[in-house]
């Protein structure tokens, strides 16, 4: 770790979305070996507030008004900061694969001090 370039006054901050919360975990600690592996200090994972979206519809068209049918979608958020992390962290995150149905949001956050 001695010679490895590092970004400099910068952290990669990760934000990750799914529907299923196991298959997020998952990659999760997927991320966090990749980046214990490679020498990077973490921040995190924070487990964010999960966003739950209702939807109620008529389980008839045209009978029974008070019939109806309730149906949600839970959107599970975690969040992990990687402090001024290498080229080699960046590298081997990029050649993690993503399992389907997890959005992944990479930012670069300008670190001040």
């Amino acid at each position: 770790m001695g010679n490895e370039k590092t970004v400099q006054n910068q952290d990669l901050r990760i934000k990750l979305r799914a529907y299923d919360h196991k298959m997020l975990d998952d990659f999760l600690a997927k991320i966090v070996e990749t980046a214990r592996r490679t020498g990077v200090t973490i921040t995190g994972p924070v487990l964010l507030p999960t966003t739950i979206k209702k939807y109620t519809v008529n389980r008839s068209v045209h009978t029974d008004k008070k019939s109806r049918e309730q149906f949600e979608m839970r959107i599970h958020r975690r969040l992990i900061d990687l402090r001024e992390p290498s080229n080699r962290t960046v590298e081997e995150l990029q050649k993690l694969d993503s399992p389907a149905g997890v959005d992944i949001e990479i930012k670069y956050k300008e670190v001040r001090g």
